[in-house]
């Protein structure tokens, strides 16, 4: 039997296997299907064309590899089991946290009355010019930070408006702008919010659910804060 004839038992159980009963769900070939296949093949070849040994070799060899590919694909997805659960565990210690995330939006409590960010530039800047902007766009209040150590500046908003009246809870966005080599530029704002609840993505993974921003990954997270 020449070493096509395995292939064709292989081909023969795969649509066996494939057309068989829908309860029967072990529908791979397994290792013991091999080798009760190659036995089969070799007691049925003729004496005087037998199966080569290389090419013997070279089938279980083919099948040796795609075996642990299968098993290697197991441990894989065991890992990445493995690896959400943890990321689950590290996320959820930061429930009533404060993030710092890479958006100027966040919310503004009641009983908190007041937005912390980070303004990014990788120029000094002596004066930048922050903006505070309610849910309509409006334009609540404007001041200035001093940016000359340029890097991250710490920016916070105390929640009033331009006449010191305490603005209502809400989300709010900070923007901030500067002046360098002449030309006014927008900058980088990020700002800090609460975490409120972790939620599990089964592509994704952990995400962060801040107030008044919502989903954040933790990948994204860009520094973590007392709350």
């Amino acid at each position: 039997m020449a070493i096509n004839s395995l292939n064709s038992l292989l081909d023969t159980s795969s649509a066996n296997a494939a057309t068989s009963q829908v309860s029967n769900s072990n529908q791979s070939l397994t290792q013991e299907d091999f080798f009760s296949l190659l036995s089969t093949q070799l007691s049925m070849q003729d004496p005087s064309n037998p199966v080569d040994n290389d090419q013997m070799i070279a089938q279980m060899a083919s099948f040796s590899t795609v075996d642990g590919i299968g098993k290697l694909n197991d441990q894989i997805v065991n890992l990445n089991t493995v690896m959400t659960s943890s990321q689950a565990l590290q996320a959820s210690g930061l429930v009533g946290q404060k993030v710092l995330v890479p958006s100027g939006s966040n919310y503004l409590a009641a009983d908190d009355a007041s937005l912390r960010g980070v303004i990014s530039t990788t120029d000094p800047i002596n004066v930048i010019k922050v903006s505070v902007k309610d849910e309509s766009g409006q334009v609540v209040k404007t001041f200035n930070v001093d940016g000359s150590s340029g890097g991250n500046i710490d920016v916070e908003w105390d929640g009033t408006d331009s006449a010191g009246n305490p603005m209502a809870p809400g989300t709010y966005t900070i923007t901030a702008n500067g002046t360098v080599d002449g030309t006014a530029q927008e900058l980088a704002v990020s700002t800090y919010g609460h975490v409120s609840s972790v939620s599990l993505n089964s592509t994704s993974g952990a995400v962060l659910n801040v107030r008044g921003v919502g989903g954040v990954l933790l990948a994204d997270v860009l520094a973590v804060s007392e709350s």
